[in-house]
């Protein structure tokens, strides 16, 4: 009997390259997007589903279920980030509408999923996460603070689910070549005394970017999590994201400062 998933942000990037991995390996796997267009040649179906809003989120589980009977794995991906910019460059507005998809709408895909998982006794959850979760990139705080969200919501929740054999999983990307940075939001507050070293960021994360691995390595990582018997509370994705994680674990402090300030060309 082949394993359900339930994809969201799967029109490109990483939720694509999620959605084909897992119908590679044998799942079953139903993609979301807003607009939800069936995408010729796919080996998975597409819905329509808007994680902001929760007659969505619910009605693209409800037809789920009432397709298939259950859910075996739900991969959280959707999101969205700001181009860099300083904090103080977003209004209150602007941060709560990165929230409320990047981190809201994780609560509301898994507040719909989880009584369907808890009946069966099963079930996987995987947040696409980022290495910003645990390491803060200096302008890019409101994104780094949504997927620093998502990792403490995850654990959490991981703890409360095991007893039903539940389990929620954080997948933490480095840089990865996609659509994802030709989306980014422009922050509605710019202010001309960070434009300088605003711009010198930008160019640095363009760079990057350029030379970044692709989404195939986070749909790599989803599977492996999505399959493992025991699996862990997080796992890097790609070479960058694995050195990023043992400089935070073992590096002084000091020195992964400087590092990263040097690596962002800041002063």
């Amino acid at each position: 009997m082949k394993r359900i998933a339930l994809v969201t942000g799967a029109s490109s990037g990483i939720g694509e390259a999620t959605a084909a991995r897992l119908s590679e390996a044998g799942f079953k796997v139903y993609g979301s997007s807003r607009r939800g267009a069936l995408v010729p040649g796919k080996g998975y179906e597409m819905l329509a589903l808007d994680v902001t809003s929760d007659a969505s989120v619910q009605a693209a589980v409800a037809a789920v279920i009432a397709q298939e009977g259950r859910i075996d794995l739900l991969v959280n991906n959707a999101g969205f980030g700001v181009a860099p910019a300083g904090a103080e460059e977003s209004s209150v507005e602007q941060a709560q509408a990165i929230f409320d998809t990047n981190f809201f709408g994780v609560v509301r895909m898994t507040r719909a999923v989880l009584p369907h998982m808890r009946a069966r006794g099963q079930g996987r959850i995987v947040h696409i996460g980022s290495v910003l979760g645990f390491l803060p990139m200096p302008y890019g705080a409101l994104y780094a603070a949504s997927k620093h969200a998502i990792e403490g919501y995850s654990e959490s929740l991981d703890h409360e689910l095991r007893n039903w054999g539940i389990r929620s999983i954080v997948i933490e990307p480095a840089y990865t070549k996609t659509p994802f940075d030709a989306n980014l939001l422009e922050p509605d507050a710019k202010l001309h005394a960070y434009e300088e070293v605003r711009n010198v960021v930008t160019r640095r994360v363009q760079a990057a970017m350029a030379g970044a691995e692709g989404p195939d390595v986070v749909a790599e990582t989803v599977l492996l999590a999505a399959k493992a018997d025991k699996p862990k509370l997080r796992y890097t994705a790609g070479s960058l994201a694995k050195r990023l994680r043992l400089l935070r674990s073992f590096a002084p402090a000091g020195l992964l400062d400087a590092g990263l300030r040097k690596d962002l060309s800041l002063a």
